[in-house]
């Protein structure tokens, strides 16, 4: 009798949908068996079967069944589903790439804003393919929590494909990785493909974040890649809090601390609720620790995603504590996090009257700056400076407002 080997990778069931599942079995002769299930065979059951059969050659496999249940499912989808069922069954160091489209390789840098990051699960395709649209500052492919263990191996192949070819609309490219060991693994097989940030997450002290730039270094010095690829630790627990600063600055390629408030109020044995108070301590200390490290503060997620007015006020209270950005759990958040980071219109004002007051007293040899009868503090000047910075930057102010402008007296 054949010893017959079968696999299984993908989704499937009545709501699934831009993804297929395959079940490969691999034989001792008879060729390539395919029975192809997809309602859209009429049009494209050739191109996938010249697809899978590419793959199937690409890993030397030549007598095997495979059962492709389509539901919509891309190239590059139907390619990683099936590489993720072959290396369940052989061992093999090769990989099916796809093209890697120019619309990816875009950079990005260092200083820009993170309002607003979406966290999109791992291994499900049909969130990736518009995810851009909504325009949040990032998106974040997600291999962790959002990813059941048994499908973590066959998520970081689908991960990888689509920082090849799933079109983001130029905002940045994030992977939350796992920890420990499997975390490396990911780690090796993401970076080649146009990282922009790594989240690091349950994080408590340095060692593991040396471990993980050690492994970054290295895949970048394998593939030549050249630009940098920067990292968000997750603080999560009591001992992560403590040793926020020194997680902080133990890298310059350390851009933020993010801090994740389910994990963290379990570790107190507490309940998270919508004010807060039970969290005040770790995220006031979290946003001391970045600011004292010149990196940004990012808050948790908002896990009701009903509830509008009360993502506002959380959006209120976080920025009110210092912090630059949260996450985001669906698209519709988006809108209301980036506005209620970005500067108002009254907060713009207010601070366009102070920045060309101090402008003003400098170009006077003044050592005091003074709006009306208010004396204003180097301090209050900084902090406005900023906010007038962030809204040019953002494209609500323009860069020549001075001119328009008047001197108060």
């Amino acid at each position: 009798m054949e010893n017959i080997k079968i696999a299984k990778a993908g989704n499937s069931g009545p709501k699934v949908r831009s993804d297929c599942f395959v079940q490969l079995e691999i034989l001792q002769s008879g060729g390539i068996q395919l029975e192809l299930k997809s309602k859209v065979a009429s049009l494209y059951g050739e191109s996938i079967k010249t697809l899978v059969n590419e793959v199937l050659v690409h890993f030397g496999i030549k007598n095997a069944r495979l059962e492709l249940v389509d539901k919509g499912a891309l190239p590059w989808v139907i390619s990683a589903r099936l590489e993720a069922a072959i290396k369940q069954l052989i061992a093999t160091e090769k990989e099916f790439l796809p093209d890697f489209i120019t619309e990816n390789q875009y950079p990005t840098q260092k200083e820009r804003f993170r309002f607003s990051r979406l966290y999109l699960p791992g291994n499900t395709p049909s969130m990736f393919l518009n995810a851009g649209l909504h325009e949040p500052d990032a998106i974040i492919l997600d291999l962790e929590d959002a990813v059941a263990p048994s499908k973590k191996d066959e998520a970081r192949i689908l991960v990888r494909n689509a920082l090849r070819a799933c079109n983001f609309y130029n905002v940045e490219r994030m992977v939350r990785i796992n920890q420990g060991p499997r975390g490396i693994d990911d780690l090796k097989a993401i970076i080649p493909h146009n990282v922009h940030v790594v989240l690091v997450p349950k994080i408590e002290d340095t060692d593991y974040i040396k471990q993980v730039i050690e492994t970054i270094d290295e895949v970048s010095k394998k593939y030549k890649l050249k630009q940098e690829v920067y990292l968000m630790p997750i603080v999560e627990s009591a001992l992560g809090i403590e040793m926020a600063f020194e997680i902080a600055k133990s890298s310059p390629q350390i851009v933020a601390l993010a801090i994740g408030l389910e994990d963290y109020t379990a570790d107190l044995g507490v309940r998270r609720t919508l004010a807060g108070t039970e969290s005040l301590y770790a995220r006031s200390r979290l946003v001391n620790a970045c600011h004292a490290a010149k990196i940004q503060p990012i808050d948790s997620v908002f896990s009701d995603v009903g509830d509008m007015e009360g993502l506002m006020q959380n959006v209120k209270n976080s920025k009110s504590l210092g912090f630059e950005g949260m996450g985001c759990i669906h698209p519709r958040q988006v809108p209301i996090i980036k506005s209620g980071f970005a500067p108002g219109l009254e907060e713009i004002e207010k601070g366009k009257k102070i920045v060309f007051a101090a402008q003003k007293a400098e170009e006077q040899g003044l050592g005091v700056v003074s709006l009306g009868t208010k004396m204003i503090d180097p301090p209050v000047v900084k902090r406005h400076l900023k906010n007038i910075d962030l809204a040019i930057k953002l494209g609500l102010l323009n860069e020549g407002w001075q001119a328009t402008m008047i001197v108060e007296e």
